[in-house]
């Protein structure tokens, strides 16, 4: 199974096989999602109290596991090919403008996971070391899933003449998929690498990219795109 037939929905089990992207570096960007601190950052086990809190502690334990041995490694990859190429780089983060986050989203204002507090000057908010934007690389900051509904993104890659996204980051089941679901409602070509993003769970990254393929994006891996771009 190649990356054409992998990760169908039921509405595209009897689908052709899709066409290649195109993927010509003049036009192609790649789009780092939400790879910050604060998502990484993790308390000492031996400090939680009760047994709900280890618990919850070890059902994270994976996702941590596949950041930092697989997602934010491959991310470095691909940004270092990418940049030795020309091809664009481009970052988006949640972050609030104000101390208090007055201005967030309500999403962002509820209680549960989406409650977030980050400051865009904080540590927390930012985006995490081994994938730091390089030189005049753009950084958009948004209190939204999508990195197009809450920033001026859409304009930026007219501006760059950007006709083909690339996708990576966390997670895949929120930012990841409201990104590319606006990117795709707004005719540009998207892909999203697999094996450089990551959901809470295995289960629900792959469910998400059963939902979003071949509707709004191609999902395809590393090895795949740079196959595709003849960047090995």
């Amino acid at each position: 199974m190649n990356w054409k037939t992998a990760n169908r929905s039921f509405y595209y089990e009897l689908a052709p096989p899709p066409d290649d992207p195109e993927l010509d570096p003049a036009t192609t960007a790649l789009l780092v999602i939400d790879v910050q601190n604060t998502y990484l950052a993790r308390p000492q086990r031996a400090a939680l109290v009760s047994n709900a809190e280890r618990g919850h502690y070890d059902a994270w334990t994976p996702f941590h596991e596949r950041m930092h041995g697989e997602v934010i490694p491959n991310i470095a990859r691909l940004l270092g090919l990418f940049r030795a190429r020309g091809v664009e780089c481009l970052f988006a983060r949640i972050a609030c403008q104000t101390r208090d986050g007055r201005d967030r989203s309500l999403s962002q204002k509820k209680p549960g996971f989406n409650n977030l507090l980050l400051p865009k000057d904080g540590e927390a908010s930012q985006i995490v070391p081994a994938l730091a934007p390089q030189g005049d690389e753009i950084v958009v900051t948004k209190t939204t899933d999508s990195a197009l509904t809450g920033t001026n993104l859409r304009l930026i890659l007219a501006n760059l003449g950007i006709r083909t996204v690339i996708c990576v980051g966390i997670f895949t089941d929120q930012c990841v998929s409201s990104t590319v679901r606006s990117l795709a409602d707004e005719s540009f070509d998207v892909v999203v690498l697999e094996d450089c993003c990551a959901a809470a769970t295995d289960e629900l990254h792959r469910r998400e990219l059963e939902i979003i393929n071949m509707i709004y994006c191609n999902v395809m891996r590393l090895d795949d795109l740079t196959t595709l771009m003849k960047l090995t």
